[in-house]
């Protein structure tokens, strides 16, 4: 099955079940920013929620900016956990998308803060290539 959202690449039955089993049972913080990120309540472009990328599930997807957002509990503070991420980073950024992370509590008791930080993210990359087509591989 090919993705009409991230361009060329193949997605499994079991990680596109997966995705959909994740948006039926966020955690607390990401129905928070969810509820901040629908509807194009930030600099008016869409995001996506359990998007498939190269075979990774992200939290948050912004096809126009290029912009995953991930939000991290408990285990992203374990060496193993960091490494995985790290990796997960640079096939993002081979894609040209830029992954920023907020751990569970900022978006519970700093809310305000991250919701500026993505929005100046996002309006500063759809600002350097606003007519670009974004994310097919290299």
């Amino acid at each position: 099955m090919t993705s009409g959202v991230i361009l060329l690449q193949r997605v499994k039955k079991d990680k596109l079940s997966r995705a959909r089993q994740l948006r039926l049972s966020p955690t607390p913080a990401e129905m928070k920013l969810w509820q901040h990120l629908r509807r194009n309540q930030i600099a008016c472009v869409k995001f996506r929620r359990q998007q498939l990328i190269e075979g990774f599930i992200v939290d948050f997807f912004c096809h126009k900016a290029g912009l995953v957002i991930e939000i991290d509990g408990e285990i992203h503070t374990t060496v193993e956990q960091q490494d995985l991420d790290a990796h997960r980073r640079a096939v993002f950024e081979a894609r040209g998308l830029m992954e920023i992370r907020f751990r569970n509590e900022e978006v519970m008791h700093n809310f305000q803060s991250v919701i500026s930080k993505i929005t100046e993210i996002t309006m500063n990359r759809i600002s350097l290539n606003p007519d670009k087509p974004l994310h097919s591989p290299p």
